[in-house]
């Protein structure tokens, strides 16, 4: 069972957490994290690029001229894809990107990316974090304090307005609660902050 330390908001170690090893101790998948964050960009993609076939592009609504006898090649309408602002042939077209994993499959990708953060050592566990207000300068002190200034992923175990304002003015900094976590989002930071509600949740739902 993997124990982590359990720090406090000015950076003092005050004991040590056993985790879970069903979530924070398995056997990492690389393959499934690689499809999860496929997935996750795929799904983030509007998929709104458009072009006109020739049937939508405006003009050319008659024969440019006629048929035989000019000397000229055979056209039929100007906005031909031949044309110089006729219309595009397979062109892009709005489309859905998004695709789904199984279940089981995400949830393994999702304790396999936290197995690696728990085996790095770029895990960090807070025994709470709360701000009275949002305050931007006190998040800048517990980050510096847990000497982790370069992409943090903060995570709380509840949606916390306070947490989310007080971080997302400062660069490289993301707060997510733990119904939100992600494959991409984990493997995208270099130190990961979570509070030890998060990690209670984590396990509850991953377990």
């Amino acid at each position: 069972m993997p124990k982590v330390a359990l720090y406090n908001t000015e950076g003092d170690q005050v004991g040590e957490i056993e985790l879970n090893p069903s979530v924070f101790d398995v056997e990492i998948n690389e393959t499934l994290m690689h499809n999860a964050v496929l997935m996750h960009l795929a799904n983030r993609r509007q998929g709104n690029a458009s072009t006109k076939t020739r049937s939508e592009v405006r003009g050319g609504g008659r024969k440019p001229w006629r048929q035989k006898g000019t000397g000229r090649a055979r056209h039929g309408t100007i906005r031909s894809p031949l044309w110089v602002g006729g219309g595009t042939t397979f062109g892009p077209r709005p489309r859905n990107f998004g695709f789904t994993m199984p279940k089981k499959a995400k949830k393994l990708a999702i304790k396999s990316a936290l197995t690696s953060k728990v085996k790095s050592g770029s895990l960090k566990i807070l025994e709470k974090l709360t701000f009275e207000e949002p305050k931007t300068k006190e998040m800048v002190r517990v980050l510096n304090s847990l000497k982790a200034a370069d992409k943090v992923l903060v995570v709380t175990g509840e949606s916390n307005s306070s947490v989310v304002k007080s971080a997302r003015n400062i660069p490289g900094v993301k707060t997510l609660p733990a119904y939100q976590l992600n494959v991409y989002d984990i493997l995208n930071c270099k130190n990961l902050i979570l509070t030890q509600e998060a990690v209670n949740r984590a396990e509850e739902v991953f377990a």
